[in-house]
């Protein structure tokens, strides 16, 4: 069976969407969703560096008849995303919904009465949260005999990232520390995401999570930096070390980490994993992995290269996501609910 797909949003990820859903046996493109003026008419291969396909961008597009939505805006909106559910088309989404039972209770219910009359499945997924985030500690704890507690690291120096947009704007690096809290705008969405991997790996795994709490701790640039164009001035802030803990009974049984840096060292007291992706898992036996994502182990690459294939491995999650997805029955369909086999 093929079935029909549109890519809505066309960034870094959308980009390599289109890319994954043109290769792929089983997708067809079916539209694509810009909201940029300058896109709007552009063949979805050419947005892509392809050949012309024969489907242009279009700011309006319709999804019904549509078999899925893979939904990679930059400011995602539970109005827009239950329009496309309430229209039958099922959503898989990079940007929110990893664990839509643990949501806002409004955006919840409206997400749910959305999937139920359109009989169709939302899935959120992606790399962190997503696969490396859930999918591979859930595949570790198949070695288990007991699980006491669970910790997901990531550690990335964000300078390399052409996303200046997203490094000053919405994750709020650059800006003065006093006004970077867990509460300020973007990163308080940023933070929700996390909140619910917590609660989808406490309640994948049976930890009994009760409470999930958020700490955040920032610290300054020494000097400044040009970042991908723009000025990081030193003084503002240069480094986020995020801590999201989920308890039971008052002890922590899941923990989600990230160390965040543009450019500046590591302060000697934050925790030292590699860069990349690192799991740990407590319990009986105890064990840990390290991942990354890279062009490639083997040849040399630019670092552009290597830089991109985070998009890469976070779109075709969702791109192989798909089949199964549509596959699921109507409603919420987590990280946790499909098959561990994607590719292929």
């Amino acid at each position: 069976m093929v079935y029909r797909v549109v890519q809505w949003g066309t960034g870094a990820v959308g980009v390599e969407a289109i890319r994954g859903i043109l290769d792929h046996p089983d997708l067809e493109l079916a539209g694509v969703k810009v909201y940029s003026d300058e896109k709007v008419g552009r063949d979805a291969g050419e947005l892509a560096g392809r050949e012309p396909v024969g489907v242009a961008a279009a700011k309006e597009v319709d999804t019904a008849g549509v078999d899925a939505v893979l939904y990679a805006p930059r400011h995602p909106s539970v109005a827009e995303a239950a329009a496309i559910l309430a229209s039958g088309a099922n959503l898989v989404t990079t940007a929110f919904a990893f664990h839509p039972a643990r949501m806002e209770p409004a955006a919840r219910e409206a997400l749910r009465q959305a999937s139920a009359a359109g009989h169709s499945s939302l899935h959120g997924t992606g790399l962190n949260p997503g696969n490396l985030g859930v999918v591979v500690p859930i595949a570790l704890s198949g070695m288990s005999r007991s699980v006491e507690h669970v910790k997901v690291q990531e550690r990335a120096d964000w300078s390399v990232y052409d996303s200046v947009e997203i490094t000053f704007d919405q994750m709020h690096f650059g800006s003065p520390p006093d006004g970077v809290t867990p509460d300020t705008d973007g990163l308080k969405f940023t933070s929700e995401l996390f909140q619910q991997q917590v609660w989808l790996l406490g309640d994948a795994l049976g930890l009994g999570v009760d409470h999930v709490s958020t700490d955040l701790e920032v610290i300054p640039a020494s000097v400044d930096r040009d970042i991908c164009g723009r000025t990081l001035r030193a003084g503002t802030v240069a480094g986020q070390h995020w801590r999201w803990t989920g308890h039971r009974d008052g002890a922590a049984v899941v923990e989600v980490e990230t160390l965040w840096t543009v450019g500046e060292p590591q302060p000697k007291h934050w925790p030292a994993p590699q860069h990349g992706w690192t799991v740990t898992i407590e319990g009986i036996p105890s064990m840990q992995a390290h991942l990354m994502t890279l062009a490639s182990f083997r040849r040399d690459v630019p670092l552009a290269e290597h830089v991109r294939s985070a998009s890469v491995a976070t779109a075709m999650q969702a791109v192989n996501a798909v089949p199964a997805v549509c596959d699921a029955g109507p409603g919420f369909v987590t990280l946790a609910d499909l098959p561990l086999r994607l590719f292929g």
